[in-house]
């Protein structure tokens, strides 16, 4: 039996809500974003009791489907006024899971300042008050939520950044070790989360069971064979488990689209002791860890634990996004600077993509120099601490731009734009302008047919086709965001067709259905639908479609473009 938690923060009670549709696949996105668009008022304040936070793990979560882990967080967004879906590893999405909850929906306020804790166990859910827990970071919740309830827990929690309700907070899920160090980075879902006076979730794994399939030795088969094409295919076989996520620092520098002090430039002249390839031989030598998986079965495993010269942790990865914000964006090109940013990112609770990219505001409105790694940490600080300071920054891109009169300011719908230049690969600069989700590189990843060859190639430098590259990439991203599994199959799967054929026979043979190509294209569509009509509702146009004007304006160094996909062809992403 599969159920939805519903928890109501002004009634303080916990319900259990039979899904009509047990027996049909739906999870993660799906879910959400479904609840959000049909009981979340679109134009309510996103911090008020009419707004939902929805966490959901993915329909193939908890069974053994490889890399079938990963958990969607929704809701009103604070950060871009939309719909909101943020996707995270760690261990939480397969112990909901396997407990038999599809969802928890969290909806009202608090009628007290107390902070308290969803405890949920095979048994039930419960509201506990646990005001100890007030003002600490990521680190230290965990520490004492595993000391009380114990070892074998799954945390979801947030740190002082959403319990001060910073529109760039996050909501943190543990890894396979008990650490904060999984996120829900995008949106400001932290704030939504502190609003309502719920400090964390813990899961007790104790009593969970994988979920029972229709026909279980069918769906072993398929996953068996999805594991296979995994670790055959170059990206998820090979160069993610070697070199993890940052690989792409010295490709995307070189190929000329690696945002550098703000957006200024697309090449950083300290690349090489950033990348990938400097960071695998750091830790290495350092006695880290290379290959680690954030969730149980994830075969890619391409994370990793940074230490420091001594050989004590610091921080996981950092991940590529989080050193291209705090390295490239504001010229810094210290890998243990950039740690130990990223890890006051984890304890503060606040998006390492956001938060890098407001401190490059900072730097051009003079705030800091470029390139003064210390004077970002103190930065930093001034978040965790809750300065006024660090209020506007942890408030993010858009927010510290206005405070200080910052004309070039990378953001669409609110939300800062990720580690890729739209003037030289315009597809992901369609994605950014027209995805429900504010700039979003997950939304619809053109990188893969714009400079990796990955799925075909489309000409990256030209207008033509990017938007029809964008808008299959978004219908089949939605899509996969329902089912739980990990963002970089969709490498193999644009290459090898037989990949999402076993996805679908995961899905039919664990539900017991007779799902199909057209079926997964159409829930993809159907998510989307249902996203923008919100988006609309809440008072989004055409003109919300659109990059900063500085991308159509200044052309990029590197290669002398800018930014010229018509806007009318814009508008026709979502003529489906």
């Amino acid at each position: 039996m599969r159920k939805l938690l519903r928890v109501n923060m002004g009634e303080l009670s916990v319900k259990e809500q039979v899904l009509p549709s047990e027996k049909e696949p739906t999870g993660g996105r799906h879910l959400t974003s479904s609840i959000v668009a049909s009981e979340v008022s679109a134009t309510c304040h996103p911090l008020s009791a009419h707004n939902k936070l929805v966490v959901a793990p993915g329909w193939l979560a908890g069974t053994g489907a490889p890399c079938g882990g990963r958990l969607s967080v929704g809701a009103k967004s604070p950060l871009t006024g939309g719909i909101k879906e943020s996707n995270v590893g760690g261990n939480a999405g397969i112990a909901l899971s396997r407990l038999g909850i599809a969802g928890i929906v969290v909806e009202g306020l608090p009628q007290d300042d107390n902070l308290r804790v969803l405890h949920v166990t095979a048994d039930g859910a419960e509201l506990v008050v646990d005001n100890e827990l007030k003002g600490l970071g990521n680190y230290d919740t965990t520490d004492r939520l595993r000391a009380e309830f114990g070892e074998d827990i799954s945390c979801i929690t947030i740190g002082p950044a959403g319990e001060m309700r910073l529109l760039g907070a996050n909501i943190a899920v543990t890894d396979e070790e008990g650490r904060p160090t999984r996120h829900a980075g995008r949106g400001g879902l932290g704030a939504v989360m502190g609003a309502k006076g719920l400090k964390a979730i813990v899961i007790e794994k104790e009593g969970g069971q994988r979920p029972e399939s229709v026909d279980r030795e069918a769906f072993n088969k398929a996953a068996r064979r999805f594991a296979e094409l995994l670790s055959e295919h170059v990206v998820t076989g090979t160069n993610l488990p070697t070199w993890g996520t940052n690989l792409l620092a010295k490709i995307i520098n070189d190929a000329g689209l690696y945002p550098t002090r703000n957006f200024q430039e697309g090449q950083f002249e300290l690349t090489d002791s950033i990348s990938g390839e400097t960071q695998r031989e750091t830790i290495i030598a350092r006695g880290g860890k290379v290959g680690h998986a954030c969730h149980q079965g994830c075969t890619i495993a391409c994370s990793r634990l940074w230490v420091d010269e001594n050989g004590e942790f610091v921080t996981k990865g950092p991940e590529y996004e989080t050193i291209w914000a705090h390295g490239a964006d504001c010229d810094i090109g210290d890998l243990d600077a950039i740690a130990r940013m990223d890890r006051l990112d984890d304890e503060i609770g606040i998006d390492t993509i956001e938060m890098g990219a407001t401190i490059a505001v900072a730097m051009e409105a003079g705030l800091i120099e470029f390139g003064d790694a210390e004077g970002a940490i103190r930065l930093l600080e001034e978040v965790r601490d809750g300065t006024p300071l660090g209020r506007i920054l942890g408030s993010g891109a858009k927010v510290t731009g206005q405070a200080f009169g910052v004309r070039r300011v990378p953001v669409v719908k609110g939300q800062a734009l990720p580690a890729y230049d739209p003037r030289a690969a315009k597809g992901i600069g369609v994605t950014y302008a027209t995805s429900t989700m504010g700039a979003d590189h997950t939304a619809g990843y053109a990188i893969a047919q714009n400079i990796l060859g990955v799925g075909g190639n489309v000409d990256p430098l030209k207008p033509d086709g990017q938007v029809e590259l964008s808008r299959a990439l978004q219908i089949a991203t939605t899509a996969l965001d329902g089912t739980g599994l990990c963002l970089f199959v969709a490498f193999c799967m644009l290459d090898v067709p037989e990949a999402l054929d076993t996805v679908l026979a995961m899905t039919n043979a664990h539900f017991g259905t007779n799902v199909d190509e057209d079926w997964y294209t159409e829930l993809g569509k159907e998510i989307l639908r249902q996203e923008r009509d919100f988006n609309t509702r809440a008072g989004f146009t055409a003109a919300d479609d659109r990059l900063p004007d500085f991308f159509e304006e200044e052309p990029l160094p590197s290669h002398g473009t800018v930014f010229d996909v018509p806007h009318d062809e814009l508008d026709t992403v979502f003529d489906f």
